[in-house]
């Protein structure tokens, strides 16, 4: 073993494999490792502009020996030691990295317990803390990187898993995007750090009460970054190196409206027109899939959708903004289908038939990580959607959904699938953004269904994905807007009552969408949309007309669509958010310069609160409101945690709480708990 210093990067050497540690921002460090003969320089997420700090940096010449051992016995070593403000990592004299904070205490440290420092040359992947091995018939690895644990440590953040803990430790994480899961290997510890694994590939994350263990299934080197301060000074400074969103444009904030699936032209100026008639205030419409002729031909069809220009501008007269839907894939049958297979800019199989889904035709998927494939499907989005007017985009399938989900089949122009896959979502985000850009757009805001670090700096409104119309799936997607923000990703929504089912005449399901709209209210973004059941049945000349195979639709999802008793509550509350939206592009011009999310776990405005830490069911939206959804079926009050030593004052009707005491308020129907520092001049009329 070899520890070296040359500039600002503490170096170490052994058994073929270089591993650099230098600083990468403030208080922050970025670990890196690879064989000496085959370096990757891909950045992936770590790509943004970082302040420019002068490390300490020492090395000194040790000695080893045993208790049993002769002095003239002893093995001479090295220890290698970086500062960087307020962390410094160790190297030791058996290869082990320590990362402490200022006043010396550890934060992480990697895994030594079993010993494994004498059998590191038997095998050529490094000791018991990092090991990457070869995979045979290519230049990739099988990468392994291990912690000690701490069985105090409280974990946060990771992305979006669809289960009910907002605390991450303990649990097992598939490191694999899918429809309504997102990943995103950066969390915050209740022990003052940060941590980002930025490698895209598929793997695993465990956080065990015996160690902590990443693994990527194919890569080329291990890379990751580690940053300490308080919960907020981590996210910010994890931001700052992957991106931050833009500023959301303003009239983004008020309702969007959306279903499975508006079919014609008429139908969605017969919506658009009727929220008018009502005086309902509506920002945005949304047109669904299978709008388009074939998928990948990127188009309306002229069937049902015979002007699009004169929808457009008529939906501009109204006030409302359109969105359409622009899924990655492309048929088998699609006129652009043969020329985008020609020119590499589809993922292809390296086995068996080259179709990824099977679902309304044989399809395959675009292949982002190529430039020419993103300018081409822009190009298309920008002759049949762009140039009518549109300058609001879905992207949908963005994780991409395969049917199915083996990695070890699919490739791409950077490299198989199991070492690159989880970026898919940034690339595609990225096409639509880059496009925008060069039409001269400043105002960019996409919905998408997946989501990596860095995707927030592309314009992207993530929402949850196809969740289910249930409480529990309520109460699933809570935490998971409360950790998606701890994991940079400040703009985040869900579908409002669930996607998967929701019987428009069930009171049980009324129930659930009233309180989800309630939540909605106080998201970044509030948006109607899902399937709602039953479905309509198409006739067999409705399921193939022209040729094409189309795809049935739910019923209506209008705010008028279920009786009287929940369209007063709900047009209450889009009242509400039109007195809450000066607030919200407040706290999201917050998002724009710090990274803070919107959806703000407590105990990032309050660190110091035990609390704060194991509250799951409530959360800061921005720094003044608190915002505590009910999620159960039935439910009529709830008991509520009030952080800090202020008072904080119920938004509807001005009972007053002091901070730091825990109390049951009342939950009517019609109200969500909410409250508001006192000291805010943040107030609603009812």
């Amino acid at each position: 073993m070899r520890i070296e210093q040359s500039g600002k990067i503490l170096s170490m050497y052994d058994d073929g494999f270089e591993l650099t540690i230098r600083p990468w921002g403030s208080n922050s460090l970025r670990v890196q490792m690879w064989p000496v003969s085959q370096p990757d320089d891909r950045d992936w997420a770590l790509t943004e502009e970082v302040e420019e700090t002068e490390p300490e940096i020492e090395i000194k010449e040790v000695f080893l020996q045993a208790p049993w051992e002769e002095e003239e016995d002893r093995v001479r070593s090295q220890t290698g030691v970086i500062r960087n403000g307020n962390i410094s990592a160790e190297i030791g004299p058996e290869g082990w990295i320590t990362f402490r904070k200022a006043d010396g205490s550890v934060i992480l440290q990697e895994y030594w317990r079993n010993r494994d420092r004498i059998d590191r040359y038997a095998v050529p992947q490094g000791i018991a803390g990092r090991q990457m091995s070869p995979v045979p018939g290519s230049y990739e690895y099988r990468l392994t990187a291990r912690f000690e644990a701490d069985p105090d440590e409280h974990i946060y953040g990771m992305g979006q898993y669809q289960e009910l803990n907002l605390d991450k430790k303990g649990e097992v994480l598939d490191l694999e995007q899918r429809n309504s899961q997102i990943t995103i290997p950066f969390y915050v510890s209740s022990l003052g750090y940060g941590f980002f694994w930025n490698n895209p590939a598929i793997g695993k994350a465990v956080f065990g009460q015996n160690r902590t263990e990443w693994t990527a299934e194919r890569t080329k080197k291990l890379d990751y970054f580690i940053t300490v301060g308080d919960p907020k000074q981590v996210v910010m400074q994890f931001t700052k190196s992957v991106g931050r969103s833009p500023i959301m444009p303003a009239w983004a904030l008020g309702l969007w409206q959306s279903k499975l699936r508006y079919r014609t032209q008429a139908e969605v100026l017969e919506v658009a027109e009727e929220y008018h008639r009502r005086g309902l205030p509506l920002e945005v419409i949304v047109i669904d899939f299978f709008h388009w002729t074939k998928q990948g031909e990127f188009r309306f069809s002229p069937v049902d959708f015979p002007d699009p220009d004169a929808m457009v501008k008529r939906l501009k007269e109204l006030g409302v903004r359109l969105m359409v839907s622009v899924w990655p894939t492309v048929d088998a049958t699609a006129d652009n289908h043969d020329e985008m297979m020609e020119k590499g800019y589809l993922v292809k199989n390296d086995r068996g038939l080259q179709v990824h889904m099977n679902w309304i035709g044989e399809t395959r998927f675009l292949d982002p990580f190529s430039e020419g494939a993103r300018t081409f499907v822009w190009d298309k989005v920008k002759q049949n959607y762009y140039d009518y007017g549109i300058r609001l985009f879905w992207l949908d399938e963005v994780e991409p959904e395969y049917g199915p989900y083996e990695f070890d089949l699919y490739r791409y122009s950077a490299g198989p699938a199991l070492e690159v896959s989880n970026y898919y979502p940034v690339a595609y985000a990225r096409a639509f953004y880059d496009g925008m850009r060069r039409e001269g757009e400043s105002e960019i805001m996409n919905l998408t269904r997946c989501a990596w670090a860095g995707s927030q700096k592309y314009g992207t409104l993530v929402w949850s994905g196809d969740v289910c119309s249930t409480f529990r799936a309520m109460r699933e997607n809570l935490q998971a807007g409360i950790n998606m923000g701890l994991s940079g990703i400040a703009w985040w929504i869900s579908d409002i009552g669930g996607f998967i089912g929701g019987d428009v005449k069930s009171d049980s399901f009324k129930e659930l969408l009233v309180r989800w709209f309630e939540w909605g209210t106080f998201c970044p973004v509030l948006r109607m949309h899902g399937e709602r059941q039953p479905f309509k049945k198409l006739t067999m000349e409705e399921q193939y007309r022209d040729g094409v195979k189309q795809f049935s639709y739910g019923l209506p999802n209008e705010v008028w669509s279920y009786g009287e008793k929940v369209y007063d509550v709900l047009t209450k509350f889009i009242a509400i958010r039109e007195q809450l939206r000066p607030y919200v592009e407040k706290i999201g011009a917050e998002a724009h310069e710090t990274g803070l999310p919107l959806i703000r776990a407590l105990f990032l405005e309050y660190p110091d609160e035990a609390a704060a830490w194991t509250t799951e069911d409530e959360y800061l939206f921005g720094p003044d409101l608190l915002v505590a959804p009910v999620t159960e079926e039935g439910l009529r009050e709830k008991e509520v945690y009030f952080p800090g030593s202020e008072t904080w004052v119920d938004l509807f009707d001005g009972t007053e709480y002091e901070g730091g005491t825990l109390a049951t308020v009342p939950a009517p129907l019609d109200k969500i708990p909410a409250f508001v520092k006192k000291s805010s001049d943040f107030r609603i009329t009812l």
